[in-house]
């Protein structure tokens, strides 16, 4: 009888020892940590950012790409077999570039140090970031919205090109608004599309809110099925913590759902670059009325492959997005915008003074007001051409706005942003 009481005893604390391990198993602390390690790579040498960010270098058959499935066992292309004709017909196509011409550090961990050959620079995801996120399960995501995804759904243009209804994004119990001014092509088949983006710092009225400039790449319908390819600069100080201006990259399959994941957030985007890190800050920024810097993007379609291939400036191939992620993207793009966009969560009742682009509108030309120049897409014969039938959109002009031209040094360009609420935007 006292075995068998005994047996009994020792079962019941076994069961109270795997509850336990169990509870633990499922508690915040372990769970952050297990989002941690699924984030964060073993790193051959880690370097510390004046702006307090970790840029581990992680080998290069170890970054988060080969968590995918389908990537276990792929064999890393280290170059495109094809660049688009007419890339190097610039005259200017650093990677950053001043009004002297001189050639500055482009991201600020550079100045600490660099990352050995055969390894990528990974910003370090920390404690704080995705206790800021709306759910660990959901750090480094765009929140889905429940109307039309990207900034604009060619079904709702009108004539002008303006399109007639705002979208809203819901949050939470919260309602905000992504607002825009960008320049957009569409009706064909594109492969590719390139420009050269003025950097500044836009001022942020509330953490949740962002400001970003970029390029969109995008397949599909605007529904449940879109597919997007996103770079650019931002400061989105949910995301990053602070209000540095930031490269960045996106990507999803399914408008924003399941799939895909800003920067290096997830499984997809392979990296071969050893020197850009992305999410890292970029260094330095425009001045109003002083020195001006730009970055060059161009993401294009690997003839071949099939690859969707990032290069930043004349200098940096980055890496690529394999055609297996998407669907429509897997053939061609059908909509190219280039543009700003920020989310205006109305701060008691008025419009966010979150800025655009260097928070000035575009009539105040160089220096002060922010662009895009030598836009250009990719086209079937794998050439760089100007954009034909060039639209452009803005939901409210009196907050931010666009103004689109051309010339022989800048090609097709246009300036854009806005302060958001002053007394004609309320």
């Amino acid at each position: 009888m006292d075995t068998t009481r005994g047996v009994a005893c020792l079962l019941v604390a076994v069961i109270c020892l795997s509850c336990a391990a169990a509870a633990a198993a499922r508690s915040p602390a372990a769970r952050l940590h297990r989002h941690l390690k699924r984030f964060n790579k073993p790193a051959v040498k880690s370097i510390e950012s004046p702006d307090g960010d970790i840029i581990d270098c992680v080998h290069i058959s170890h970054q988060p790409a080969f968590d995918h499935p389908y990537l276990k066992n792929h064999t890393i292309q280290m170059r495109p077999n094809y660049h688009p004709e007419g890339l190097y017909d610039e005259s200017k196509t650093n990677v950053a570039s001043t009004s002297s011409g001189e050639k500055p550090k482009v991201q600020l961990w550079h100045q600490n140090g660099r990352c050995p050959e055969g390894t990528v620079p990974i910003r370090r995801a920390k404690k704080d970031d995705l206790l800021r996120a709306s759910s660990m399960r959901r750090y480094g995501r765009k929140r889905h919205t429940t109307a039309n995804p990207m900034s604009v759904n060619p079904t709702m243009l009108n004539e002008g090109g303006h399109q007639v209804p705002a979208r809203i994004t819901h949050v939470a119990e919260d309602i905000m608004w992504k607002e825009h001014a960008i320049a957009y092509v569409q009706g064909d088949k594109y492969y590719g599309a390139k420009a050269t983006i003025n950097v500044w710092e836009p001022k942020i009225e509330q953490p949740n809110e962002f400001s970003l400039s970029q390029l969109w790449i995008l397949g599909g319908s605007f529904g449940e099925d879109l597919n997007s390819i996103e770079a650019g600069w931002q400061v989105s100080p949910d995301l990053y913590g602070d209000n540095n201006t930031r490269l960045f990259t996106y990507w999803t399959s399914d408008a924003y759902q399941a799939t895909g994941c800003y920067n290096m957030l997830c499984s997809g985007f392979v990296q071969i670059n050893s020197e850009i890190a992305m999410g890292a800050s970029i260094f330095p920024t425009s001045s109003y009325s002083g020195s001006q810097y730009d970055i060059s993007i161009l993401i294009w379609k690997d003839p071949k492959e099939g690859n969707w291939w990032m290069q930043f400036g004349k200098d940096y191939m980055l890496g690529y997005w394999p055609s297996f992620l998407f669907s429509y993207l897997a053939d061609s793009a059908s909509m190219i915008e280039w543009g700003g966009e920020v989310v205006n969560s109305q701060p008691d009742g008025v419009h966010t003074s979150t800025q655009m682009g260097s928070g000035h509108f575009p009539e105040e030309g160089f220096s002060k007001a922010s662009y895009f120049k030598n836009i250009q897409v990719v086209d079937s014969t794998n050439n760089l051409k100007a954009p034909k039938g060039l639209g452009t959109f803005t939901e409210q002009s009196n907050c931010y706005d666009v103004q689109n031209s051309n010339n022989g040094d800048w090609g097709t360009y246009f300036y854009y942003g806005g302060p958001g609420r002053s007394s004609n935007c309320q």
